[in-house]
């Protein structure tokens, strides 16, 4: 079974800073890790090839610093990697990046499943792998954290929703996005480095690639950060006196101010 996993390149600590015009983050690859879910979705991958055999590649956009990472995850178990780096993909939201990772998808071809992690820890919104599976026409099933059966055309699996436990047959090709705790991720072998540092990775430009330049970063972004802030903490208390009515009226009146 051929498996693509899409791997993205995130902050390694919470200090992260913000380009003053875009407000997006500045990726300089200085203190970048693998994004934690995506590791899990790389190691479920690489375990399904080692019982049914076939490929795992990673596809990753990013700056050209992301190489590391993705011979980070050939040392792991993954075969090929494909690379997009360009500046017109900078300040992408999830639209723009899962347009892009779709036409990674399809440079990379043959694949029976496509796995990303649920989310990513410096953003958080989770909808990556579901626009992803849209771009490219097939179903995705989100949240897994257990493959029970997989052949070439279907695969079993059961994601959690809200605490219940869901059991979902998706016929193949199909997005899966992998929850954390599926598996344990393995370290790299002293083999699979060695190997990983001369195997072959594909960077490809929006030239290469084929891409709508309209479509990728900033100008194919329909949701931009306007501003940001950091929450203002304040440790006043505010004591309402009187009876019942009285409480709540004040309490009405000091909400009412802060709206």
């Amino acid at each position: 079974m051929n498996i693509i996993v899409c791997i993205k390149q995130v902050p390694s600590s919470n200090e992260v800073r913000l380009d003053p015009v875009t407000k997006t983050i500045i990726r300089d690859g200085s203190q970048s890790v693998i994004n934690p879910f995506d590791a899990f979705a790389l190691e479920e991958a690489v375990r399904l090839k080692e019982r049914l055999g076939g490929t795992v590649s990673v596809l990753s956009m990013g700056i050209p610093a992301a190489e590391a990472l993705l011979r980070d995850a050939m040392s792991r178990g993954a075969d090929r990697a494909l690379l997009l780096s360009d500046r017109a993909f900078a300040g992408a939201d999830t639209l723009a990046t899962s347009y892009a990772l779709s036409v990674g998808v399809r440079k990379l071809g043959g694949f029976r499943l496509i796995f990303c992690g649920k989310m990513a820890i410096d953003g958080d919104t989770a909808q990556i792998g579901p626009e992803l599976a849209e771009h490219l026409g097939i179903p995705h099933v989100t949240n897994v954290y257990e493959i029970v059966e997989a052949s070439e055309s279907e695969v079993l699996c059961c994601r959690n929703m809200d605490g219940l436990r869901q059991l979902i047959c998706v016929s193949t090709p199909a997005v899966l996005t992998i929850a954390k705790d599926i598996n344990q991720p393995r370290m790299p072998s002293i083999t699979g480095v060695r190997s990983a540092m001369t195997a072959p990775l594909e960077v490809m430009d929006t030239v290469a690639a084929g891409v709508e330049r309209a479509w990728c970063g900033l100008d194919g972004s329909p949701t931009q950060v306007l501003s940001v802030e950091v929450p203002k903490r304040s440790s006043e208390c505010i004591f309402l006196s009187g009876d019942m009515h009285e409480q709540v009226s004040a309490l009405k009146k000091l909400i009412r101010e802060e709206l």
